[in-house]
């Protein structure tokens, strides 16, 4: 895709394979908080004042326009779905953009053009059809925010980002468009060869009771379930993967909202065996590769027949977790087109109520 020197590549394998052992600087950022890379966010319900940093592209919204513009400059395009409040969206404008490296080699690399999932601006895509922002945001299935597109420089989707991915992660995605790996290899695949995956039992693993025990018979095809399926694919030595099990899945409201879903916990690069929802056998890392699993933890929402409703896999504190179990369990998904305009119909505060559509 694009011909630029491999000195940033470089920096992004060395750090990911020495997340583990270096201690990465803290950052300075009002109410997030850092640690081996991953912030805590604070995401409870609250005014914030989310806005693009000043070198978003200012753009007339005709994403072919912007397309030629970025191409002419040898970049790639990267359509940014947010919303004011949004303590994610905060997070990606302060932590991740307030690393001097990252927004030089994302102002190098690519033109940005912001969209507010609620908003009611036009927007031509890349497809020639013209549509408010809010129905671009249901079209493109935004779940989350933040999320962006990343397109090549011929237009061609690259790869799609979905929630907040930390520092390190989002330092190789950005690597992995721009020197073409997106080509070549699932994003998991190049994740695994720069920081090479634990060889541990699955007792490394924080365990919780309510995780099924094996053997995992998930099939769901031959007879319905009487419950939504949670799967949680995991990894030893995980930091993320401990501050989810220690805050989030420890509160009370949480633990009964589990109560109403099958749960089970897999290692995502092991060769536990697993009869799938859909009813295929597989080692839990074919599973995994299969369903494009690239960080940890993940978690996978199926329906009482074997259909995926959802996954979470970024960054995910309380609020929005707790969120994603409420749209499951209620059968949200049958309601709304995607998880954000349901919280915005049952008025459910993610972040404050957005204006009326």
């Amino acid at each position: 895709m694009f011909h630029r020197p491999g000195a940033y590549r470089a920096a992004v394998l060395a750090g990911l394979a020495l997340l583990g052992s270096l201690s990465p600087p803290a950052f300075a950022v009002d109410e997030i908080g850092e640690i081996d890379d991953t912030p805590f966010i604070d995401d409870s319900p609250r005014e914030r004042n989310v806005e693009y940093p000043d070198w978003f592209k200012i753009s007339f919204l005709d994403l072919r326009d912007d397309l030629a513009d970025a191409r002419a400059e040898g970049k790639g395009l990267i359509v940014y779905f947010g919303q004011k409040h949004c303590a994610y969206c905060e997070a990606l404008m302060k932590v991740n953009f307030g690393l001097e490296d990252i927004t030089r080699y994302t102002r190098d690399h690519f033109d940005v053009v912001g969209i507010d999932i609620w908003g009611s601006r036009e927007v031509v895509t890349l497809d020639g059809q013209t549509v408010q922002e809010r129905d671009l945001a249901v079209r493109e299935k935004t779940n989350f925010t933040p999320s962006m597109i990343f397109y090549d420089s011929q237009g061609h989707e690259a790869f799609r980002m979905t929630g907040y991915y930390p520092p390190y992660k989002f330092r190789a995605l950005l690597e992995y468009v721009v020197e073409d790996f997106h080509n070549h290899e699932p994003f998991r695949d190049y994740l695994a060869r720069a920081d090479p995956p634990p060889r541990f039992d699955e007792a490394a693993m924080n365990g919780e009771d309510y995780f099924r025990r094996p053997p995992y018979a998930l099939d769901r095809t031959r007879f319905p379930a009487s419950q939504p399926l949670a799967v949680f694919f995991e990894q030893g030595s995980c930091h993320a993967c401990d501050i989810l099990h220690t805050g989030p899945l420890r509160e009370p409201e949480t633990r009964t909202l589990l109560q109403g879903f099958e749960t089970v916990q897999l290692d995502m690069w092991s060769d536990t065996p697993v009869l799938t929802p859909d009813g295929q056998r597989l080692k839990a890392r074919e599973w995994a590769r299969k369903l494009d699993i690239h960080f940890a933890p993940t978690i996978v929402f199926f329906d009482e027949h074997g259909k995926e409703i959802i996954r979470i896999d970024a960054v995910t504190r309380l609020y929005r977790l707790q969120g994603v179990l409420e749209y499951v369990a209620l059968k949200g998904y049958l309601e709304a087109p995607t998880y954000q305009r349901w919280r915005q119909m049952q008025r459910l505060p993610e972040v404050p109520p957005p204006p009326d559509i």
